[in-house]
């Protein structure tokens, strides 16, 4: 059985999401999803939309998702050891270097994970923050 890792925000559920899930399940045969914790979204993204609880149960009801698991605020390769993917497939717009991450995982013990990234979506509200310009903009023009 091959487990695959995704992990990110979730904060607006969007067709992006969908896509990069689908490629990710795509990839073996169980699909465990990280969702980020709330001061994680805040230390590197924004303040989130929905709280941490309802995003990992929303996600976690998503079809390609066999389980939905919080991540923690400090080491994520702890994270990584607990769930002991046989891949970890990022998002298409996820700032960590595949080939650096690969050596990351290695230094800390983490052998034989392969690291690949997923496609980005050609929707045109692919992205959290492209759903939110959109509102704002909208509510401006009234």
């Amino acid at each position: 059985m091959v487990r695959v890792m995704a992990s990110g925000v979730f904060d607006l559920i969007h067709t992006g999401h969908i896509s990069y899930l689908e490629q990710a399940k795509s990839m073996g045969d169980e699909l465990v999803v990280v969702v980020a914790c709330d001061s994680t979204v805040r230390a590197r993204k924004h303040e989130p939309v929905t709280p941490e609880n309802m995003r990992v149960r929303i996600v976690g009801a998503l079809k390609p998702v066999d389980e939905a698991i919080l991540g923690g605020s400090g080491d994520m390769y702890e994270t990584v050891k607990k769930i002991r993917p046989d891949i970890i497939v990022l998002g298409f717009d996820q700032t960590f270097d595949p080939a650096d991450l690969q050596k990351r995982l290695e230094d800390h013990g983490l052998e034989g994970i392969r690291v690949v990234r997923a496609r980005e979506c050609a929707d045109d509200l692919n992205a959290t923050r492209r759903i939110i310009r959109k509102i704002r903009s909208m509510e401006r023009s009234r």
